[in-house]
């Protein structure tokens, strides 16, 4: 009898010390946790901060640049021809061919062909001729490929970097971002840097005609399919938005009419402070172990470069109180970078059988109990979480914005998204358009994936420059 009452109470003890240990690490990821309250804030410093960057007077202390990209109308189906695309915006690059032609019923019809390329760390981080000769050299193989060595092509290039535009085919590097830091490119044009570059291979003549930002070149491709599409987003490696604002606000830009297309470059948003009482301390350690400490603070607390790390650092955290691994971390799990974002990706898809995350735990270096499998599940959850409602809020500032400046009592818009996290993560895409759709009541809301974005796109505003160019001539 009594061996049978001191089992149960050995089952009590354990029972409650499992509670006690799930309160504990609940209390620590309710950091992670952004009240409506919270999320409207951050919705209206968004929007501080875009206006700062649209006025001349605030435009160099705003950390939203929110830069004109000289791209003002949109293609409208009678631009056809090939055209080369240039993809550049992380460590693989693209060269792609975009057919542009007309189908059957005069609508548009585009084939794209490309080849993928990675790029090596010493082009990433060595001087910019190196970087560009190698761009140019990837050009080379893929024109000979495809036997087109012989034709001068009109070239779009998307390159997902801060750049201050001066024209369509002229935008100036302000700085570098994801993990690139080839000398002596900020400061240069892009255009004249890879133009150059193309001269001194000389085995091929090319037209560059256009160079946008991957959000632009995803909303132009995305706006082939949906005619309301007028804003463009990435959630992958970085985190950026740009849409079609007014040119009467505009400043950086001489005239009244019509809209341009804005780059906002809101990675950079909390770069002045804005985001302080929103940061953790494991958001803190991210930027100081980072390429550009005190930078691109918003794109840190959302992007893929940096979600894997933070579900790290948290990991650890549950180490140290002894929440997690019976308090001991594997040097592999001490290792900086060593959590890749793909395994957050992984461990939410789990069906609840816990084997992939037990799995993806193992090659750390641990051997996870069940209730440890659940914990770092948990942890992965806060982190994503906070990534998809602190983007959505950052949106909803751009969408209510939108309808404000046009005088709608509603508004009726089509948001095209590219990016690894957005498309790749099982819960990001819903939590990210409930936020989004919480925090703008007046607003018609439709999200569509871009398939090929960049390319496509940098290819069709190519089309559209083209012809315009012609209009111009005549």
């Amino acid at each position: 009898m009594r061996s049978r009452q001191t089992e149960k109470m050995r089952q009590f003890r354990r029972r409650s010390s499992i509670f006690e240990k799930i309160l504990r690490v609940d209390q620590i990821l309710s950091e992670f946790r952004l009240k409506k309250e919270e999320l409207k804030e951050i919705m209206r410093r968004m929007q501080r901060e875009m206006d700062r960057g649209l006025h001349l007077e605030t435009h160099d202390e705003a950390s939203v640049k929110m830069l004109p990209t000289y791209v003002r109308s949109t293609p409208e189906g009678s631009e056809v021809g090939d055209f080369l695309a240039l993809d550049l915006g992380g460590t693989n690059f693209r060269v792609m061919l975009v057919k542009v032609g007309e189908d059957d019923d005069r609508g548009w019809k585009v084939e794209t062909k490309y080849q993928m390329y990675s790029i090596p760390e010493d082009a990433m981080t060595g001087t910019a001729e190196m970087l560009f000769d190698y761009i140019s050299e990837c050009i080379s193989d893929f024109l000979d490929k495809h036997n087109m060595k012989h034709k001068k092509l009109p070239l779009g290039f998307t390159f997902s970097f801060p750049v201050r535009h001066e024209d369509i085919d002229k935008g100036i590097l302000l700085n570098w971002t994801k993990g690139f830091k080839a000398s002596g490119a900020e400061g240069n044009n892009v255009v004249g840097l890879l133009r150059d570059a193309i001269k001194r291979r000389g085995d091929f003549e090319m037209d560059v005609v256009a160079m946008v930002n991957d959000t632009v070149a995803t909303m132009i491709s995305c706006y082939y399919e949906d005619r309301s599409c007028e804003v463009g987003m990435i959630v992958g490696t970085g985190c950026n938005a740009c849409y079609m604002e007014e040119m009467r606000t505009v400043e950086l830009v001489e005239g009244e009419e019509g809209r341009m297309c804005v780059n906002t470059e809101w990675g950079a948003f909390g770069d002045t402070g804005e985001l302080e009482e929103f940061r953790l301390e494991y958001d803190r350690v991210v930027d100081e172990t980072s390429l550009n400490p005190g930078q691109q603070l918003y794109e840190k607390i959302i992007s893929g470069k940096y979600m894997g790390e933070l579900v790290r650092l948290v990991l650890l955290k549950l180490v140290n109180e002894n929440l997690l691994f019976n308090g001991e971390a594997s040097d592999i799990l001490k290792t900086r970078g060593s959590f890749e974002t793909r395994f957050v990706s992984q461990i939410e898809s789990d069906t609840g059988d816990r084997k992939q995350i037990y799995n993806i735990l193992t090659t750390l270096g641990v051997l996870p109990s069940e209730l440890d499998c659940d914990i770092v599940r948990l942890a992965c959850e806060g982190v994503s979480t906070r990534a998809a409602h602190m983007c959505g809020a950052g949106l909803a500032g751009v969408i209510n914005r939108m309808r404000e400046r046009r005088s709608a009592d509603t508004l009726k818009i089509t948001v095209g998204v590219d990016g690894s996290v957005y498309k790749l993560h099982p819960c990001f895409q819903e939590k990210f358009h409930k936020v989004v759709r919480e925090l703008t009541p007046r607003c018609d809301i439709t999200f569509i994936q871009s398939e090929e974005g960049s390319g496509r796109g940098a290819a069709l505003i190519s089309a559209v420059a083209c012809k315009m160019a012609c209009m111009l001539s005549q």
